[in-house]
């Protein structure tokens, strides 16, 4: 997998640090950022979908 360096506000970080760990939904930082990707990328899908930009061939 490949890894990339992202510079994040720290208001943003400590927000996330409360969501990962023992008591949190997530187990590491890097787990948050990539289901925080996904979920972002798929609500993008469905807003391209809804103006008829999703290109369907690219799957």
């Amino acid at each position: 997998m490949p890894k990339i360096s992202v510079e994040i506000p720290q208001e943003l970080l400590d927000d996330l640090d409360g969501h990962v760990g023992d008591d949190g939904k997530f187990v590491n930082r890097s787990d948050a950022i990539r289901a925080s990707i996904r979920k972002t990328l798929d609500l993008l899908d469905e807003i391209d979908d809804r103006h008829d930009r999703l290109d369907t061939d690219e799957e």
